[in-house]
């Protein structure tokens, strides 16, 4: 790190990519509520668009060159739980991401930048700029780099939460976990969704910008309890 850089240079250090249009970053870096009423700025929402594609298709990649001999569906698993919000924003925190990350001040204050979703997308969007920053290798380059601890700790295909909660239920008898939403919150642009799952009289809660997320949580907060 040289003295005297500026956040986003730190940032593209830790990133291991230096952009040659530093604007596709400054796009990567706006969520929506940075914007207000700027109609003629995006957010990082098209970028995110074009990352979540990129990183699938990288990922896929490379899941084949790694396991040669798997099946589609064990492949399937591995990805999802590769490219899944929560490995996203594991490797965003570890980034720092959060700290260039621009938000109104608004939800900054409200703790967005906290957020599971939020970091994961601002993710996805920087893997898309740095694809159309300088092509394909380049995203393959920073994509095996940070990715690289997590697929090296697959050694069997992974199961989401729900799939593994509903397997627990259905192998002790139990009828299928049931969802329901217990409260939603938040902005439109960056809601909070609150759901809570039930196996018998067992219960768990989870809380995510989207629900498929929270009924991820839910899952595997009851999967928490249910296992000592």
């Amino acid at each position: 790190m040289r003295e005297g850089s500026t956040s986003s240079e730190i940032f593209q250090d830790r990133l291991g990519h230096r952009f040659l249009k530093p604007a596709l970053l400054e796009e990567a870096l706006t969520h929506r509520s940075a914007l207000g009423r700027k109609a003629k700025e995006f957010s990082n929402e098209r970028l995110e668009f074009v990352g979540d594609r990129v990183l699938g298709l990288l990922v896929a990649e490379w899941l084949i060159e790694r396991f040669p001999r798997e099946h589609e569906g064990n492949l399937g698993r591995r990805l999802a739980h590769l490219v899944s919000r929560d490995t996203l924003a594991r490797i965003a925190r570890d980034l720092g991401l959060a700290g260039v990350l621009r938000v109104s001040p608004q939800d900054a204050r409200a703790g967005v930048l906290e957020r599971a979703n939020v970091l994961a997308d601002g993710l996805e969007a920087v893997i898309g700029a740095i694809y159309l920053d300088a092509g394909i290798e380049a995203a393959r380059r920073v994509v095996r780099t940070l990715f690289a601890p997590f697929m090296e700790a697959q050694i069997t295909p992974p199961k989401d939460p729900k799939t593994a909660l509903q397997e627990w239920a259905q192998g002790r008898g139990f009828a299928l976990p049931v969802y329901r939403l217990v409260h939603q919150e938040g902005p439109s642009h960056a809601p909070v969704f609150e759901i809570e799952v039930m196996v018998g009289e067992a219960s768990g809660r989870g809380r995510a910008g989207s629900k498929q997320a929270a009924e991820q949580d839910a899952a595997a907060d009851l999967l928490r309890r249910l296992k000592p």
